[in-house]
């Protein structure tokens, strides 16, 4: 199939001004889960987009693993390409995309580590596996092959038979502050709905509406 014929129209709702409200922190809740409802899978994907201090950027999906007002937080190895980008440059965006619900938002913000604690509670909470799995994986390096990794968790199931698993100093979560938070509603003719909210000095938020 040419990519250039490929057509979808978008009519499953609108976003009114109304209807957003003044926080974007509950719309985002409220769209999530709606997301989580209609089972849609990975509900809490996004795409984070980092940059190196010169501009290079990069992309990949990360989970979100807690979001209140505070921002929008996931996990990962301290000495991955993106935590190591984000120590450099924490200027960052994220990208939650339902398409079955024809919804989108952008989030713009500034990364910072959680607290210690956050993540300790966060590794604790997490299977078995996948605490061996983070202590196992040097992320973003180059390995000589498979057998590296399987090497690696079979003498971490030996170190580690029981359930006390200690998360390593490597490993923690980003919380990613919004600056800016955007919605998008597909719509008929590609006159899609975008709200746009955008922090303000005093800590209120500006909503505005823009062309599509």
């Amino acid at each position: 199939m040419n990519a250039a014929d490929m057509r979808q129209e978008y009519s499953m709702a609108g976003l009114t001004e109304a209807d957003a409200g003044d926080d974007p922190f509950l719309l985002f809740g409220a769209w999530f889960h709606a997301a989580v409802a209609a089972k849609l899978p990975e509900p809490n994907a996004m795409t984070l987009a980092t940059a190196t201090p010169n501009g290079v950027p990069s992309a990949r999906i990360v989970l979100l693993k807690i979001f209140d007002h505070n921002g929008f937080c996931f996990f990962t190895n301290y000495n991955s390409r993106k935590a190591k980008e984000l120590e450099a440059n924490p200027h960052c965006c994220l990208v939650s995309h339902w398409q079955e619900l024809e919804r989108q938002i952008r989030i713009e913000g500034v990364a910072e580590r959680t607290t210690p604690a956050e993540s300790d509670h966060y590794f604790c909470s997490r299977p078995r596996g996948s605490r061996l799995g983070a202590i196992a994986s040097p992320q973003s390096q180059v390995i000589a092959n498979r057998t590296v990794l399987d090497r690696r968790l079979a003498d971490l199931e030996d170190q580690y038979p029981g359930e006390d698993i200690p998360r390593p100093a490597h490993w923690g979560g980003f919380r990613v502050v919004p600056n800016v938070i955007e919605f998008w509603q597909g719509r008929l003719n590609r006159l899609h709905d975008r709200l746009r909210f955008t922090r303000q000095p005093d800590g209120s938020w500006l909503r505005e509406r823009l062309g599509p």
